[in-house]
C-alpha cells in the first residue's frame, strides 16, 4: 500500500515518480474537445521546460501512447489495449444494465453509478434521462467529493484523514470537514442522501449506497436532474425506488458493483 506524500518515497525513486506524473499530466491534456495538443501547448499548460516536454513526448510516442500528427499529438494506438481492458473489467453485467435502464424509464431522470477514487467520485455507469432538460456526465468523469448526494453516501465511515483531504480540495478549505462529517453521518443514519445546488446551481440529486459482500459501501446509485423536478414528495418516491434497485444490485454479492458474481 502506498504512503502519503512525504517520507514514504525514497530519494532514488522520486525522479522516476515525477516522470510518471509528468507523463500522465501530458496525457490528461487530451480530451474530446481537444483531441490533439502541441508541444507549445504542453509547455504552457504544464510549466515544464521544453526539453523535458520533448523527452517525455518522445517516450510516450515510442510506447504508442501518443501519435504525432501534422496538427499536434493525438492519443496513440497503445491506449486501445488499456481501454479494452478497462472496458472489459468495468462493464456492467446485463442484469445491472437492465436495472438502471428500467429505473431511468420509470423516473425519467439520469441514473448514475459512482465509485470512490482518492478525493473524487468516478462515474462508472450512466443511463441518461429521456427529457430534454437533464443532467449528464460522461462515464469516466471525476467529480469532487466535497458536495453532492453521491459523495455523502460514498464517504460514509470514511477515515478522518480522507475527510480532511476532501475538505482541503473544496472551495471552503479545512473548515468544511465539520459539514462533511454532518452530511455523512446523516446519510448513514437515513440510508440515503439528497443535495440541492451544492455543486451546481439548479442541480439536485438523490443517492443511496450499493453494498459489497462485506456490507461496506462500494458505490453510490443516484438520480439527478433539475431542482425544479426534485420536490420533497418526488425525492421520497425517488429514494424508495433507488433503495429497491440498490438492494437488488447488492444482493448479487459483488466485490464491486461491476464485477460478475463468482
Amino acid at each position: 500500500m502506498g504512503t502519503a506524500n512525504g517520507s514514504g518515497d525514497s530519494a532514488p525513486d522520486a525522479p522516476g515518480v515525477r516522470s510518471v506524473e509528468r507523463a500522465l499530466d501530458i496525457l490528461s491534456l487530451l480530451s474530446e474537445e481537444r483531441p490533439a495538443v502541441s508541444i507549445r501547448e504542453i509547455v504552457q499548460e504544464t510549466g515544464l521546460a521544453k526539453t523535458t516536454v520533448i523527452r517525455l513526448v518522445q517516450t510516450l510516442e515510442q510506447n504508442g501512447l501518443l501519435w504525432a500528427a501534422p496538427h499536434g499529438y493525438l492519443a496513440g494506438p497503445g491506449l486501445w489495449r488499456w481501454a479494452h481492458l478497462a472496458r472489459s473489467s468495468w462493464e456492467l453485467p446485463p442484469e445491472t444494465r437492465k436495472l438502471m435502464r428500467d429505473l431511468g424509464a420509470r423516473r425519467r431522470e439520469t441514473v448514475n453509478l459512482y465509485m470512490l477514487r482518492h478525493v473524487h467520485r468516478v462515474c462508472v455507469a450512466q443511463q441518461e434521462s429521456p427529457q430534454p432538460l437533464r443532467h449528464v456526465v460522461h462515464v469516466g468523469d471525476e467529480l469532487p467529493l466535497w458536495a453532492g448526494a453521491s459523495s455523502k453516501v460514498l464517504l460514509h465511515d470514511a477515515p478522518e484523514s480522507l475527510l480532511t483531504r476532501v475538505a482541503r480540495s473544496s472551495p471552503y478549505g479545512d473548515g468544511h470537514v465539520e459539514r462533511l462529517r454532518e452530511w455523512t453521518e446523516e446519510a448513514g443514519h437515513q440510508g440515503w442522501a439528497v443535495s440541492h445546488g451544492e455543486r451546481e446551481d439548479g442541480l439536485s440529486a438523490v443517492a443511496v449506497p450499493v453494498l459489497g459482500r462485506s456490507g461496506a459501501v462500494v458505490a453510490a446509485l443516484s438520480l439527478s436532474g433539475p431542482t425544479v423536478r426534485f420536490s420533497g414528495d418526488q425525492v421520497e418516491r425517488f429514494t424508495k425506488d433507488l433503495r429497491q434497485v440498490a438492494r437488488q444490485m447488492s444482493e448479487r454479492g459483488f466485490d464491486h458493483p461491476l464485477s460478475p458474481t463468482i
